[in-house]
């Protein structure tokens, strides 16, 4: 398969859309309906994740995000949030580091294709190396912000800390979606590659980046046992 057939365009319209509709609905619910997070950080995370997770990401909030609301739990008459089993944590924490990693990749994706930037005559090798570095610098941000409140870090403290929590998440994150982009343009889309200004482009990344949270999912779960990143 060289050329995107028309159904596949069509289902990655419907995929976008929904990411799109998905993150739209969360970012109304929290500036329109006034369910503030907790963790501010998580206002930005919950909507990022959800362009890539679509309805799916939009039920995990519901089920989880509500949850850490103190203005919804005051609706449901709850003095707490209730208890949530160890995947949830784990999860969470995982979406940190893909937002930062989805906002990174979407940069510099655009960045390089407007560029036309390429070595040895393929773009997907700047891609990575753009995709990651924006990752780091991004991912890292919602990380301090994360870790930095919780502890009470000052900045040179809450960076290093933020460090030891998400380089290694980030890059697990950044492993599944880059295997997952290598596969899309030399086994399935071979000559011509797809592009960003093609819709089945960015239906592939929302696949890859679906692909890092789930091998970014046992590095975080790792990360929390050893108390290098808080449970959440």
């Amino acid at each position: 398969m060289t050329q995107p057939p028309v159904w596949l365009a069509v289902v990655s319209w419907i995929a976008l859309a929904a990411g799109l509709g998905s993150a739209a609905l969360v970012l109304g619910d929290i500036a329109i309906r006034g369910h503030r997070q907790r963790m501010r950080v998580m206002e930005w995370v919950w909507p990022v994740t959800c362009l890539y997770t679509g309805p799916l990401g939009l039920w995990s909030y519901r089920r989880l995000g509500l949850a850490r609301s103190p203005s919804w739990l005051a609706e449901q008459r709850l003095d707490q949030a209730p208890a949530q089993p160890e995947w949830a944590s784990t999860a969470l924490g995982v979406s940190h580091c893909g937002a930062g990693c989805t906002l990174g990749d979407v940069a510099a994706e655009w960045t390089i294709f407007a560029a036309g930037w390429t070595i040895a005559g393929e773009s997907l090798y700047p891609e990575m190396i753009g995709d990651y570095l924006l990752a780091v610098l991004l991912g890292l941000g919602f990380q301090y912000f994360a870790i930095a409140p919780m502890r009470d870090l000052g900045v040179r403290d809450g960076i290093v800390a933020a460090a030891k929590a998400d380089i290694l998440s980030l890059t697990a994150f950044e492993v599944g979606l880059f295997g997952w982009m290598a596969l899309q343009d030399f086994v399935f889309f071979p000559a011509p590659h797809l592009r960003p200004d093609g819709p089945v482009y960015w239906f592939g990344m929302q696949i890859g980046m679906c692909l890092g949270f789930l091998t970014a999912y046992p590095v975080n779960a790792w990360l929390i046992r050893r108390g290098l990143k808080e449970a959440m």
